[in-house]
């Protein structure tokens, strides 16, 4: 493991020596341009270096296109993202998020949002790296993030493409708030069907289809939750009998009330605009639960103990803890995990075994819950202050995993 990671390092560095080839190939291409025969559109549409790039490497033009976009934006933009490439701190695919969801950015907010996460990146994975940016972008540029919300809107549609062996992707691409309620809605109706030999995956396609062919009521009433610190807006609706669906955003009280515009958190999807949060928060039928966090830390605080299975109330503070399974770079949703006991509960004494609290409790996705249960040489702690999971590998090595942090 100490190799690999010696040679993932050497990789990263010699990456970041690419990209300032690429760049300064990219440059070059630029200033030979003949004068007088190219306008701005065509010299922005056309690069030199592409073309050799792409038979260089062997690459199809767009992929060298791409890369030599990158390369320009660190090079130019981003020197502290290079940097750490170089020095190998951080991986390439991290560097390339970082370009990539700055490109909506005037440069002065790109290098801020830029230093607000660099020190965060080298203990993050790509999909953390992506999220923390999404935040950052959000609270750097909050009017601008509302602009491009409201562009992508007007812009939503159906997607629909076949797939090989008789199948079809079928979609739509349409508001975040919009595509968790429908994805709870499915979930839900998926869990009144009949197993009947079905996986979950599969009772869930048959319940969109049912939902959208077979549906004969007209969806009723809806419902939200949230918190003072920070709230968690639930968005239930019910049709012909059909169980609910629950939607939960967590936004901070200032964001509640239009006192500041910083991000909120849709579960499922990450950060969302304050006007965004507002829009969910105060739709009708909106229900509010309050929900408490550690102003230092940014950590969700809050139970029946001696019981194996954990309280609706423990559950749900659970959940909107973690947000994702605890094994560090795992994306599963906390909604989609087992609840799993850190130290595992007696069934013969509960009183002393691994007790059933939020401090001994953890979402874990089925893979990681049974290498954990079964596996005799993966081990797991977790910090009671800090709520950070720590992974100790068969090797020895340790990875860690914190806590989403509602404050960031």
């Amino acid at each position: 493991m100490d190799a690999l990671k010696a040679l993932e390092r050497h990789a990263a560095w010699i990456q970041a020596q690419q990209v300032r080839l690429l760049a300064a190939l990219d440059a070059d291409a630029q200033a030979a341009l003949p004068e007088g025969k190219w306008n701005e559109s065509i010299e922005g549409e056309w690069n030199f270096a592409c073309e050799e790039v792409a038979c260089a490497l062997k690459l199809s033009g767009t992929t060298a296109a791409k890369r030599l976009q990158v390369a320009r934006e660190l090079d130019r933009h981003y020197p502290t993202t290079l940097g750490m490439l170089e020095r190998g701190e951080i991986s390439y695919m991290q560097a390339v998020a970082v370009t990539e969801a700055c490109a909506v950015l005037d440069p002065l907010l790109a290098a801020q949002v830029e230093a607000a996460v660099t020190q965060k990146m080298p203990g993050l994975a790509t999909g953390q790296t992506r999220r923390v940016l999404a935040r950052e972008i959000v609270r750097a540029d909050p009017q601008g993030a509302e602009e491009r919300h409201r562009k992508r809107k007007r812009e939503r549609q159906l997607v629909h493409y076949p797939q090989a062996d008789g199948m079809a992707m079928w979609g739509a691409i349409l508001p975040a708030e919009q595509a968790a309620r429908m994805n709870q809605a499915v979930d839900a109706h998926a869990a009144t069907l009949p197993d009947e030999g079905r996986t979950l995956e599969q009772k869930r396609v048959d319940a969109l289809f049912d939902l959208v062919v077979n549906r004969t009521t007209t969806v009723g009433a809806t419902g939200t939750g949230r918190s003072t610190s920070t709230g968690s807006t639930r968005t239930e609706q019910a049709s012909g009998g059909r169980a609910a669906a629950v939607v939960q955003v967590t936004v901070p009280l200032d964001v509640l009330i239009g006192e500041s515009e910083g991000p909120a958190q849709l579960k499922g999807y990450g950060p969302i605009t304050a006007g965004q949060a507002r829009e969910i928060a105060f739709a009708e039928g909106t229900i509010w639960r309050r929900l408490i966090i550690e102003p230092k830390t940014g950590m969700l605080v809050k139970t029946d103990p001696t019981t194996y299975k954990p309280t609706a109330e423990t559950e749900r503070h659970v959940l909107a803890r973690d947000g994702r399974c605890t094994f560090p770079t795992c994306q599963m949703p906390a909604h989609r995990c087992d609840l799993d006991h850190i130290q595992p509960f007696d069934h013969d004494n509960p009183a002393a075994g691994g007790q059933t609290v939020p401090e001994n409790l953890g979402p874990l996705c089925r893979r990681h819950h049974l290498m954990k249960t079964h596996h005799p040489g993966w081990q797991v702690t977790r910090d009671p202050d800090t709520g950070v999971t720590t992974w100790t590998a068969p090797t020895g090595h340790t990875y860690t995993n914190p806590p989403h942090n509602y404050l960031e």
